[in-house]
């Protein structure tokens, strides 16, 4: 089961204070392609197969949200009707992309964060080589790849995007834009609207690398395919990338960097073992998305000596308890947990029992408001040959102690800190430092920004 998933239900407003509902963002063309490679792959007529193809993951899919969601009344949604209309919809696309989107449209009346499609992968990966997010209410460029098409045109991190492909950049809306440009329509280009630090404003286009693959994996092994070999190589690369990782200062303190909620008792043992040697531990969850409901129990029991409720778990025909038990040896210290607008679900539910529990300090951003229960369902076509999808669906809505849903609300900080565009551009952190100062130990946020050196995704 799984915490993980990110928020793309919530309305967003435009310019002209015009409401756009989520399904419509699917569907009004807030994503225009701008490489006429990419055009080609998004406009071109779609075979009686690929529709024949779309129309089967419809009907799997839908299926599978009737069958599970934990609201039978589906909040009110007419789901016969809905799923109708996008069956409706996919004779009459032109693209197997579009008619993904059409999917997603479908599922997106759920407003649910954990509730989407998990649509197959193209053959073809897109790299823009720069990353952002939002800081508070605005959305900056974190991160540059080198040698990429985004470093070649002047894109700097601590650059703010103030329209993407044309739109503005709200905190409500990022998520499902970065939905549509990466998952279901990738764009071969991305069109930024950026201003500086200093308030100057200007346009720039960003081409990205593009990979090329296949849609359909051969998992034999023979006949010369090495799609099988492909995945493991892959999955060993986020192993790496997915570690957590560790800044001690002395015996006064351990910074730990959890990336995603994916460990084992074991390995949360280990890190518990290794904070237990210092003072004070700073947890770092920025940037975490959430992930197994394990990990999340094991990681309270290593912070609590005694059973904590995490949440209420409201099922489609039974309501219960989700409970922490403390493990044998918790960390007993002082605890300062770190957030950002990308920790979501599990790492939301981790950082307001803290605060519920009085255990410790919360700093950063605002978090995600991305926090339901949910389980991956993975269906595939094919049997040697094989086109994986399926569709992430919430099966439990999630109480806290306090009577609240942290869905689309998010977890304020106690202390807001955040990074300004000139901390950024420099690298420097001063969410890190301020935690250390918190327990008592003095970390410049210029060093504070080299303790976790970012490492890039092979190419």
């Amino acid at each position: 089961m799984q915490f993980s998933g990110q928020a793309w239900s919530q309305r967003c407003s435009f310019k002209g204070e015009v409401n756009v509902s989520g399904s419509n963002l699917f569907r009004i063309g807030l994503v225009v392609a701008s490489l006429s490679a990419a055009q080609g792959w998004s406009q071109q007529n779609m075979s009686p197969l690929a529709r024949d193809r779309a129309q089967g993951i419809l009907q799997v899919v839908a299926n599978d949200i009737k069958k599970h969601y934990y609201d039978p009344k589906y909040h009110g949604v007419d789901w016969d009707a809905a799923i109708a209309q996008a069956k409706k919809q996919i004779e009459q696309t032109n693209s197997f992309n579009m008619a993904m989107s059409d999917i997603a449209a479908m599922i997106d009346t759920l407003h649910d964060s954990h509730t989407f499609l998990l649509p197959p992968q193209h053959a073809y990966r897109l790299d823009h080589g720069f990353q952002y997010q939002m800081i508070g209410e605005r959305c900056f460029v974190t991160r540059v790849r080198p040698k990429s098409d985004a470093e070649s045109k002047g894109v700097k991190a601590g650059d703010e995007i103030v329209t993407l492909n044309g739109y503005p950049v709200l905190r409500d809306v990022l998520w499902k834009m970065q939905y549509v440009f990466t998952v279901l329509r990738p764009q071969g280009a991305l069109s930024l609207e950026l201003q500086d630090a200093s308030g100057t404003r200007r346009q720039v286009q960003v081409a990205a690398k593009i990979h090329t693959g296949s849609i359909v994996k051969d998992l034999t092994g023979g006949g010369g395919g090495g799609d099988i070999w492909d995945l493991i190589r892959d999955q060993e690369r986020e192993e790496h990338l997915l570690r957590p990782r560790y800044q001690e200062y002395g015996d006064q303190l351990l910074v730990l960097k959890v990336p995603e909620f994916i460990f084992s008792r074991d390995e949360v043992d280990s890190m518990i073992g290794k904070a237990r040697k210092h003072q004070s531990l700073v947890l770092d969850l920025r940037g975490n998305p959430g992930g197994s409901v394990e990990t999340l129990k094991y990681l309270i029991g290593g912070i609590f000596d005694k059973e904590i409720k995490i949440a209420d778990r409201i099922g489609r025909k039974e309501s219960k308890p989700e409970i922490a038990k403390p493990l044998h040896n918790p960390f007993t210290g002082k605890l300062v947990v770190l957030v950002d607008a990308r920790s979501a679900s599990a790492a939301e539910l981790f950082a307001r029992i803290v605060q519920l529990e009085k255990r410790g300090t919360v700093i950063g951003d605002r978090t995600s408001g991305a926090v339901m229960e949910a389980k991956h369902y993975d269906e595939q076509m094919g049997t040697d040959t094989v086109i994986f999808y399926g569709a992430s669906i919430t099966e439990w809505d999630l109480i806290m102690a306090d009577g609240k849903s942290l869905e689309h609300n998010g977890v304020m900080p106690d202390e807001l800190v955040l990074p300004d565009a000139r901390d950024l551009g420099s690298g420097r952190d001063p969410v890190l430092a301020r935690a250390a100062e918190i327990v008592g130990v003095k970390v410049s946020s210029d060093e504070a920004g080299k303790a976790f050196p970012y490492e890039w995704p092979p190419e």
